[in-house]
Formats: C-alpha cells, sequence, structure tokens
C-alpha cells in the first residue's frame, strides 16, 4: 500500500527544505521510494529553451517523452482543466511506498501544515480538517484543535511520525 501524506502551509513557510529532508530519511533511513508530488504555478517549465523536446512541446505536441538511461520524464500539455491530485496519484502510486505531496492546502488527503509565525499567515489547521499536525519553530504555538505540534528542525521526529500515523 502507498502512503500518501501533504506537506502544505503558506509561500515561504520552509514546507520544500522540509520535503528535501523527509526524501533523505525516508530513503537512506528506511530504504523506501519516495514520489512527490508539486502543485506549481501555471507558468512552470521544466524543460530548457532550444532542446529538442521542448521545440516538440512548443511546435503543439500534446505529449513529449523524455528519456535516457538515468531519468525519464513526461510532459503533457493541459488541453482543458488542470489534472486533479486524485487523477495524479493514480499515475504514481506503481512501485512507490510513499508520495509527499507539496501544496494543495485545501485538499482532503492528510496533511502536515509547516508553520512560520514570521510569514504573518493565519494557521490553516485552525480551519480545514484535513491536518493532521503542525510543524514549527514556534515555541508555546497555539491551536484550536487537538493535533500534535512536531518540532519543524527534528526530522526524524516529523518522518517517525508520518511513518506511524494511522488514518
Amino acid at each position: 500500500m502507498t502512503y500518501i501524506i501533504g506537506i502544505s502551509g503558506w509561500s515561504g513557510s520552509g514546507k520544500t527544505t522540509l520535503i528535501e529532508k523527509l526524501i533523505r530519511f525516508f530513503v537512506h533511513d528506511h530504504s523506501l521510494k519516495v514520489c512527490t508530488i508539486k502543485h506549481a504555478h501555471s507558468s512552470f517549465k521544466i524543460d530548457q529553451k532550444g532542446k529538442d523536446s521542448y521545440k516538440f512541446y512548443e511546435a503543439g505536441a500534446s505529449k513529449v517523452i523524455i528519456s535516457s538511461s538515468k531519468q525519464w520524464a513526461t510532459i503533457n500539455k493541459v488541453e482543458e482543466e488542470e489534472a486533479s491530485l486524485e487523477e495524479l496519484l493514480m499515475l504514481v502510486k506503481k512501485n512507490i511506498d510513499i508520495v509527499i505531496v507539496e501544496g494543495w492546502k485545501f485538499n482532503k488527503i492528510n496533511k502536515i501544515e509547516v508553520f512560520r509565525k514570521k510569514i504573518k499567515k493565519p494557521l490553516l489547521c485552525n480551519d480545514y480538517d484535513s491536518f493532521i499536525a503542525v510543524a514549527t519553530t514556534s515555541k508555546n504555538l497555539k491551536i484550536k484543535k487537538n493535533i500534535p505540534i512536531l518540532d519543524l528542525n527534528d526530522i526524524k521526529g516529523v518522518g517517525n511520525f508520518i511513518l506511524n500515523y494511522k488514518n
């Protein structure tokens, strides 16, 4: 069974750094196969201008697959509406132990909120039920729900919380 956990929070809160460290923890300490899914702005580019695959996409190909002996990627053109998180999850569950989803703050998957007071934004977990914990560096953080407050700098603690969490 593939375990799915979201890492959400406001921009600048430290989501990407936490995810990078969690990937290393899951891969190196637990030998798990990890997939990440990141929600991005509509204008992101994963290919480089001037490369053949970029030219194929810009020419109008609906799908471009780039493959080498070390990695492969698929670039899909969105024709109508953005793929839902559920559709993307169906594509990645094969041979993966854990999927870490960055973003999708308002989706119903279980999530850990990354929170920093310096961002000066409200806690998301107070208003949305899908948050199962908050990871923060803030001491004495007060939240309205009965969920754990995790030390954002304790990667082993956050990682073990995820591995031991029961849906």
